[in-house]
């Protein structure tokens, strides 16, 4: 079993949590308010996909700007 180190929140680790909290939101909204609100679930879908596959994530240059450090430089 592999668990991710939780001592310090890098750049990945934050990706992670805003994309489980964006899906959430998505499907709070999709179930609550209008079903037009899992298309925010598509969206982050794809969007973890395109950061898996090419390295490019909006949230992730956001993040950067923002001072957070991706666990390793390289």
């Amino acid at each position: 079993m592999y668990l991710a180190s939780t001592k310090t929140w890098y750049l990945e680790r934050v990706v992670f949590l805003f994309a489980g909290l964006f899906t959430l939101v998505g499907l709070s909204i999709g179930y609550f308010l209008s079903p037009w609100g899992f298309l925010l679930n598509l969206l982050v879908g794809i969007n973890l996909v395109v950061f898996a596959s090419f390295g490019f994530c909006p949230m992730a240059i956001f993040l950067v700007k923002c001072g957070i450090k991706p666990k390793e430089q390289g």
